[in-house]
């Protein structure tokens, strides 16, 4: 469940390989890392044993943030089932979030009716932890958004990383559902790569806690200087705060 990567996956489905595997990389093309202590709203989830069309079993991961003790936002694409179709509910054997170094098992899974994003339900409450706060208007043309993720740093033989890194991409384009982005610090082509799948674009400021405005969506081989896509959660924010009242 990171970003498509089709001729992989197909690969993949076929061999009945697992994914993921090896020695762990750094996240997001030329991208810098984080300081301890600082976004640990950002979350790592990493799924073990998905079910594939061939009917084997493959690993993947993907990035996402804490909007409240027991809820991760991350990219709808996350949860696929056998079939590439996405689905209320953990399609791994295995899908466990990490949180600031702490670990929770993920148990429930809702999908956003208009957007590449779910919400996904932790087992237990994560405590000492400020949940990322939702923005409720969409950024305009021209803003900065910062994400991070734990993704890898290239679309070639790309492995899930162990530390969290972040970049600053520009808004060019306001969707409807999606927000078009390009790379703007460190590099031109600071960009989401595989496994970024969900981390957060968000807005930041000196006197201001952080606040969601989308969440890595797909877009062209990293790293690149073209249009990324990013779903937008401030026009879902209403849909969230329903998710959010109910646990199981």
């Amino acid at each position: 469940m990171s970003r498509p990567i089709r001729r992989l996956l197909a690969v993949a489905a076929t061999l009945g390989i697992v994914l993921g595997a090896g020695t762990p990389a750094w996240a997001i093309a030329n991208s810098e890392p984080v300081p301890d202590g600082k976004y640990t709203f950002s979350v790592r989830l990493t799924m073990t044993g998905i079910p594939t069309a061939s009917g084997g079993r493959r690993n993947s991961a993907c990035s996402g943030a804490l909007i409240a003790p027991r809820w991760v936002i991350t990219a709808g694409h996350c949860f696929r089932d056998e079939n590439n179709v996405r689905v209320d509910r953990p399609v791994a054997d295995l899908t466990t979030a990490t949180i600031a170094g702490r670990s929770a098992t993920v148990v429930a899974v809702r999908q956003s009716p208009t957007a590449d994003v779910s919400l996904a339900e932790l087992s237990a409450p994560v405590h000492g932890v400020r949940p990322i706060a939702l923005a409720r208007s969409a950024p305009e043309v021209g803003a900065i958004l910062r994400v991070t993720g734990y993704g890898a740093t290239t679309s070639v033989n790309p492995v899930p990383g162990t530390e969290l890194r972040t970049g600053q991409l520009s808004v060019v384009t306001v969707g409807e559902s999606v927000l078009g982005m390009h790379g703007y610090a460190p590099a031109p082509d600071t960009t989401p790569c595989p496994y970024d799948s969900g981390g957060p674009y968000f807005t930041e400021s000196a006197h201001r806690w952080p606040r969601l405005a989308a969440v890595v969506s797909n877009g062209p081989s990293c790293p690149h200087t073209q249009i990324e896509n990013a779903a937008r959660t401030d026009n879902i924010v209403p849909w969230i705060r329903t998710v959010l009242r109910t646990v199981h």
